[in-house]
């Protein structure tokens, strides 16, 4: 490919939005190795994917040992298995050869590559200390990491469905009000949401937005939030500039606090505490950011969509079990499932009466002497003499024999 400068990579690859760790520890070195990697075509974003594991797991072996000496290069393993887990995806956004499969590939890589690291940098510690402690900030560790992956992806998940139903409905109206020119109508102005154009003019107002894209054309799924803390719009805006996102605390920053800073300042407990703390108080406010988000999509589906909806409610007719007598009273009607009359039926039982004298009828024989049936058992062929008659021989059937003697 041809050669670029340093500033047109880090424009190409480099995301408007990233962690203040990134920007600042990362980035730097990351795009100058890019240049160096962009050069050969055998490396590609998947092999620097399966390189950042194996440095990761490098790492892991040498927080295992527990020592300051391996702490410490464990730590700077760590950090650079890290700037190569950021080129891979930067390299393919610069060649345009990523992929579906490198981007699972990419995820399931952190997440070992987190499970190993924690394990072995407590479990080292543990056993040069016996202190149980590092036991429990192991678990923590993992568990926040888990916790933080699966809400991010449950969020972004949810607010797609949301903007998905919005954007539905949205064109179903369109469709509806100009249902004379339909054709015009599906060329007409898409809806256009706040979080999209605020990503993309970072510098620029929300009201300044919505009146350039067109006040009704607009959807804004963060309005309440911006509303209880105006403060936040006037934050974000000086931290995007130097391209740092308002999350400041996200589990980037958690995994360098825990797999560097740690390791570094020879405070791994307090580092873990401290870190954990931070971490959670962000998820909350994410939380909480994302319930009023689903406030303003129910009041949004309101004006979009006037028609009450039946939603959690119950039938009328499922009240008070009127659904149950009915569907009994439709099944008392039916003739195919009447009772029939004695005079239909004389051998009709509702009921089978029990046998206590042959609990399984085909293990009985027919008698016409009035006893009951004296069940047989399986195999035996031999005729049953009847009471009080002699056998072939002239006396009557031995006490060993299966007759009605016994």
């Amino acid at each position: 490919m041809a050669k670029l400068s340093l500033r047109a990579v880090q424009k190409l690859t480099c995301k408007k939005r990233d962690a203040w760790w990134t920007v600042f520890l990362v980035d730097p070195v990351a795009t100058r190795m890019l240049l160096v990697f962009a050069r050969f075509r055998f490396i590609t974003p998947d092999r620097v994917t399966w390189a950042a594991l194996f440095i990761g797991l490098a790492s892991a072996g040498f927080f295992l040992k527990g020592d300051r000496q391996s702490l410490l290069i464990g730590a700077l393993l760590y950090h650079l298995s890290f700037i190569f887990d950021c080129i891979d995806g930067k390299l393919a956004r610069l060649k345009g050869n990523g992929s579906v499969f490198g981007g699972w590939l990419d995820y399931v890589f952190d997440r070992i590559r987190v499970l190993f690291c924690a394990l072995a940098l407590m479990g080292g510690q543990f056993l040069r200390t016996d202190d149980e402690r590092y036991l429990l900030a192991a678990l923590v560790v993992v568990f926040l990491d888990m916790l933080r992956y699966v809400d991010a992806l449950q969020i972004y998940k949810m607010r797609m469905s949301m903007r998905t139903k919005i954007e539905k409905v949205t064109k179903e109206e369109r469709a509806e009000r100009e249902a004379a020119a339909r054709a015009e109508a599906s060329q007409g102005a898409p809806v256009v949401f706040m979080e999209d154009l605020l990503r993309d003019n970072p510098g620029a107002e929300a009201e300044t937005l919505r009146a350039e894209a067109g006040t009704g054309n607009v959807i804004d799924l963060h309005e309440q939030f911006r509303g209880q803390f105006p403060w936040y719009t006037r934050v974000r805006r000086a931290m995007l500039r130097t391209r740092i996102r308002p999350h400041l605390i996200s589990g980037i920053e958690f995994q360098m606090f825990i797999f560097i800073i740690g390791p570094l300042v020879g405070e791994l407990l307090w580092t873990t505490a401290v870190s954990a703390a931070l971490l959670m108080a962000f998820e909350l406010v994410i939380m909480y950011k994302f319930w009023l988000s689903t406030r303003d999509f129910t009041r949004v589906m309101e004006d979009l969509d006037p028609t009450p909806t039946t939603a959690g409610t119950i039938a009328p007719h499922l009240h008070r079990g009127r659904h149950r007598r009915d569907a009994q009273d439709a099944l008392l009607a039916d003739e195919r499932y009447r009772e029939p009359e004695p005079e239909d039926d004389p051998g009709f039982r509702p009921y089978p009466r029990p046998n206590h004298f042959t609990p399984h009828a085909h293990d009985a024989q027919p008698q016409d002497h009035g006893l009951a049936a004296i069940p047989r058992p399986p195999g035996d062929t031999m005729p049953l003499a009847r009471f009080g008659s002699a056998d072939s021989r002239g006396h009557r059937g031995a006490p060993g024999a299966w007759g009605n003697s016994r």
